[in-house]
């Protein structure tokens, strides 16, 4: 059964366009090398400045859970936690 991942970020001021490359380098990462990935967006709230919400959209949760533990998602995890000076959040729903 299909899941949402929900992952929440907040971005401090003048970094957005820092967090964008790594966004986009890691979406180009899970399209090449993730079994189970349907899709993903990357919304921008309006009425916080700085917080993001990307929606990823996983067949399986075990899908999602192997892309969780891949090295090169942890690695640039990593560099995403750095820029933001704290930890990404993350939900998951099925339908």
């Amino acid at each position: 059964m299909a899941v949402k991942i929900l992952i929440r970020r907040n971005v401090p001021e003048g970094r957005e366009a820092d967090l964008e490359k790594l966004l986009n380098k890691l979406r180009a990462i899970t399209m090449n090398q993730s079994s189970g990935y349907i899709s993903g967006e990357t919304l921008r709230r309006v009425d916080q400045p700085g917080e993001t919400l990307v929606i990823s959209t996983w067949q399986n949760v075990e899908s999602w859970r192997n892309w969780m533990l891949s090295d090169d998602r942890i690695r640039l995890q990593e560099e995403i936690d750095s820029l933001l000076g704290t930890k990404t959040a993350y939900e998951i729903y099925r339908q």
